[in-house]
Formats: structure tokens, C-alpha cells, sequence
């Protein structure tokens, strides 16, 4: 059993008459962890409630063994955070923010400026790191913003929405950074993403909320795991024919694509039913089945299970 890294225990969170938390309790050890869930869903809450940032209303929580709500400094000191929202010092340079939020952690000043350097160009900022941050595109702010939270080089990482703003090619490198920061430098981090394909690309286990709650959580690879009625079908054969054919047995076409020459067709089983049916069903259609496996749910199909609609 690895030490507890992060303990939430009925953690509520209230801004006036409004609660953003209620209830929420869980406990995290060391890898890398994704809070999943719409804006507004309570992720970011948490996350400054656990950096000492907001008052919660009830609960405890402990961060690497410390009380967060007694002992906040002595948590941001071990704890890197990405905010989601602008850091923007005026008339700083990228270098000169990097090594300012070095000092606030108590580095030296010539620490602090040795592991600016460093951590803006992991962060992929390179020259332009001496540029005013007022002429900064919002992918060079987000890795300033990167650098900031790692320049006194913490055990533990909160990022709170890193790809907002980037454009694809950007969020593909913060992503690529981010794993890095886990699987080489054996960073325990907690992503706060709407992003399914960020929580995807970087965590090995999701927490999923809504309106304040904690409503389901688990492995990536056991909330993705075979769904027992669905398969994906990959046939030759004319798409209408095909479809026609297949929910004459009463099985449901839910998604159909383009495979190359083939259609791949994700369907739905009715109870008593499997692949004997639906070999059946595509030769009536006039195809050929290519290959018949079960499919996985994606982490978009679970989240829509476990609170309907979409992230």
C-alpha cells in the first residue's frame, strides 16, 4: 500500500448560498490521477480547497501528511499548481516570473534562476523565454505557467485545465510533458480536465463529478473495460443493406465509420444474442464479416452513463 498522497474526507464547499462541493471524500496515492467533469462541477473547488485557497465548510483534508486547512503555506510549498485562470506579472519576462515564484518558494535567488532556466525550456519556451509576457500567445503562457509550478521541484502537482487555449499541436506537447513528468521524473499528479482525451492521454485513473459529487471513480483501463452486450463489427458490404439486415435481428446499430474498404459498425446486442446472430444478419445483408470483437467503452461513453449528456 503506497502512503496516502492527498485524503479528502466529507469535504463541502460553499460560496454563500451556493455549494460547489458536498460530501466529497476520497484518498489518492502516488501516480497520476484525472478529476473528470463539466465546468462548474466542483473540480477546481477541490483543488484550491486542498491548497489551502478556500475555506471549506466542512470536512478535513491532508495533503503529503499535512493539514491543509491548518498548515497552507507548508502545503504550496510541496505542491506545484497550474491555475486555469492568467498568471501575468506586467513587465516581467518569462524568465524573470519563472525565478520570482522560485523566491516565493524559498529558493535562492541563484537556485531560483538556475531552475528557471531549466524548467522553461522542459516547458518547451526556449529564447523566448527573455520576451515581455505581455507579448506572449496563450500556449507560451500556459508553459510559463508550467515552469512556474515546477521550478521548486514538488513531489505533487495540481493542473487545473494545462491545454486550455492551445491549439492541437500545443495540447499534444503540454500532454507529452506532462506524461513525462510522471513516467520519467515520478511526479504524482492531479489533472483537472472537461478534456476526455487529456484525462485519456495522461492519467491511469479517473474521478468522475458532478454538481459537487464524486459519482464514480476507478482505473482507466476497468471504467473502459468490455462492454458485455456491444461489439464492434468490421465487414465488407453496402452500408444501408448491412444496417437493414442487423436490426431486423433486433440488434442496434449504434456508430458506423469508414475502415478503409470496410465499415466498422458498433452495435448493440439484445439480450440471448451474440456473434452467431450477427454473422447471420450481415451475410442476409449480402457482406462478409472481416473480424468480430467486443468493444470498450470509451471514457466519453461512461461519463454519459454515469451522468447523462455530454462532458
Amino acid at each position: 500500500m503506497s502512503p496516502k498522497v492527498v485524503e479528502i474526507r466529507d469535504l463541502t464547499v460553499k460560496y454563500g448560498s451556493f455549494t460547489a462541493v458536498e460530501g466529497v471524500s476520497f484518498s489518492l496515492g502516488k501516480g497520476t490521477f484525472g478529476l473528470l467533469g463539466r465546468n462548474g462541477a466542483g473540480k477546481t473547488t477541490i483543488l484550491r480547497a486542498l491548497l489551502g485557497l478556500v475555506r471549506p465548510s466542512g470536512g478535513s483534508l491532508r495533503v503529503l501528511g499535512l493539514d491543509a486547512a491548518s498548515d497552507p503555506l507548508a502545503v504550496r510549498a510541496r505542491v506545484g499548481y497550474l491555475p486555469e485562470g492568467q498568471v501575468f506579472f506586467p513587465g516581467m519576462t518569462g524568465f524573470q516570473a519563472v525565478a520570482f515564484a522560485g523566491r516565493l518558494s524559498g529558493l535562492s535567488r541563484r537556485v531560483a534562476r538556475k531552475r528557471a532556466h531549466e524548467m522553461l525550456y522542459f516547458a518547451g519556451l526556449g529564447e523566448a523565454r527573455y520576451r515581455p509576457m505581455e507579448g506572449y500567445s496563450t500556449g507560451m503562457l500556459q508553459r510559463v505557467k508550467l515552469a512556474m509550478a515546477l521550478v521548486h521541484d514538488p513531489p505533487l502537482l495540481f493542473l487545473d485545465e494545462p491545454t486550455n487555449g492551445l491549439d492541437p499541436a500545443g495540447r499534444k506537447q503540454m500532454l507529452e510533458r506532462v506524461r513525462d513528468l510522471a513516467s520519467a521524473k515520478g511526479k504524482t499528479l492531479i489533472l483537472s480536465s472537461h478534456i476526455l482525451s487529456d484525462v485519456e492521454a495522461v492519467c491511469d485513473e479517473a474521478l468522475l463529478l458532478h454538481e459537487g459529487r464524486v459519482l464514480e471513480r476507478g482505473l482507466l483501463g476497468e471504467l473502459t473495460s468490455a462492454a458485455p452486450s456491444v461489439r464492434e463489427v468490421l465487414a465488407a458490404g453496402e452500408e444501408s443493406s448491412l444496417r437493414a439486415a442487423l436490426e431486423e435481428q433486433g440488434i442496434s446499430v449504434l456508430r458506423v465509420e469508414r475502415a478503409g474498404p470496410f465499415l466498422k459498425f458498433r452495435v448493440g446486442l439484445p439480450p440471448g444474442a451474440g456473434g452467431r446472430e450477427i454473422f447471420l444478419a450481415v451475410s442476409k445483408g449480402g457482406g462478409v464479416v472481416r473480424s468480430l470483437v467486443e468493444a470498450r467503452r470509451s471514457l466519453e461513453e461512461v461519463f454519459g452513463e454515469t451522468v447523462g449528456g455530454e462532458v
